[in-house]
């Protein structure tokens, strides 16, 4: 089964070839460079690489399998470059070159989306790491401590491979900070220096942002995460709605009931591309920014009537995607550009626009027997099923750190 795909974000957004930190990865002798964001959905047996049932950080919103999805092959895809072989997920060899060192996933839910998957597939690789959990808001932090002496692989002659790497979270959904002025939360386009306090230090940063600066009406103050308890690392944890929406926007000093969007994730990704410019050592610290991820509440196009991506169960065919999104993604692309230290793009637009298949639908956390039955107001079309695509863009974040 093969889906063909093609960005046509990919020339001038995926590296920055003057900073040797966003090279092309060398990938086969006999290739010059690897397109990574260009290539094919191949069907592959020999994936997922876990099982949600294996892995307790999934949040139920993520959890398909366990809320009730019945097919599985949008679980065995695997991205294949179109000219070079894309290296598998190695999670001990993460761990080993990531000794003593943090990654940090700054944004909004698909950040946290892919925070998991990267969780989830170190911890199929070391499953019996002594692992420590610190969840807070709006930071929570993994870490993988040390390989257990039961484990048969052992290294340092013998003695306990101490790993030391701590994969965090941070909740910025727009980057830029929200204050609470007199009871009024206003979101602030020309400050970051709250929220990036606890971005220093960090050695590898990957940030995203850009579903919330859409959102309006009731959408605009809440995030869709329900209060659940659940076990993690035999830890009782309890996640809560969190609210993360503003009431007016500071812009230079002048308070706006609301604004042109684009304008606003200009102003405020411009806000943030000044202090990666201003704050990071690029000898020091890597930074990511993950494009746009897409929805698909018409992911047929206009073709049919669906409002929903419930019932998908294969990747979309063909070379073009009539999705949203593209005006912010030239704006990504203007910001990046204009950076002096400008950061990698992990470019998953359009990979992830072929992939309608792969969102939780209905099978997003414990749904009422009336909102399953209506899937045109309830299916989640914008986060994606763990284990599932954001496996995949941990997968190209791996190459693009090591290869």
């Amino acid at each position: 089964h093969l889906q063909v795909v093609s960005s046509v974000l990919l020339v001038g957004l995926k590296n920055h070839h003057h900073n040797p930190h966003h090279r092309r990865p060398m990938l086969q002798a006999n290739q010059t460079s690897c397109a990574l964001f260009m290539g094919t959905w191949v069907h592959d047996d020999t994936y997922p690489i876990y099982q949600s049932s294996s892995c307790a950080i999934i949040d139920p919103q993520f959890n398909c399998q366990l809320y009730g999805r019945p097919d599985t092959d949008y679980l065995k895809y695997r991205w294949e470059p179109a000219n070079c072989e894309l290296p598998r997920f190695n999670g001990l060899e993460f761990l080993l070159k990531m000794r003593g060192k943090t990654v940090m996933f700054v944004g909004d839910s698909l950040g946290r989306n892919q925070w998991q998957s990267l969780v989830c597939l170190i911890s199929a690789a070391v499953p019996r790491s002594q692992t420590q959990m610190i969840r807070g808001d709006p930071l929570s932090t993994v870490k993988f401590m040390v390989l257990l002496r039961k484990v048969l692989i052992l290294f340092c002659y013998g003695k306990m491979q101490e790993y030391g790497v701590a994969v965090s979270f941070y909740r910025a959904p727009y980057l830029v900070d929200i204050d609470v002025v007199q009871g009024k939360r206003l979101l602030r386009l020309d400050d970051i220096s709250g929220n990036a306090n606890a971005w220093k230090g960090v050695d590898v940063l990957s940030f995203n942002t850009g579903h919330w600066w859409t959102h309006k009406g009731a959408l605009q103050g809440l995030e869709t995460f329900k209060p659940t308890n659940y076990t993690l690392f035999k830890v009782i944890v309890k996640v809560e709605l969190c609210r993360t929406g503003w009431d007016y926007v500071d812009s230079g000093g002048t308070m706006y009931q609301d604004m042109d969007r684009l304008a606003a994730i200009e102003r405020g990704l411009s806000t943030w591309a000044r202090w990666v410019d201003s704050n990071i050592d690029p000898s020091r610290t890597r930074v990511f920014f993950q494009s746009i991820s897409p929805t698909h509440y018409n992911p047929s196009g206009g073709v049919t009537t669906a409002k929903s991506c419930y019932g998908e169960t294969v990747p979309m065919s063909g070379t073009t995607y009539p999705g949203a999104y593209t005006d912010q993604g030239k704006v990504v692309d203007t910001v990046i550009r204009g950076m002096n230290n400008p950061a990698y793009l992990l470019d998953i637009t359009m990979l992830s626009a072929m992939r309608k298949d792969a969102h939780p639908s209905i099978y997003s956390g414990d749904l009422s027997p009336e909102q399953k039955a209506n899937p045109d107001h309830s299916a989640d079309c914008s986060h994606w099923c763990l284990p599932g695509l954001p496996d995949t863009w941990n997968q190209l974040f791996y190459t693009a750190l090591f290869y």
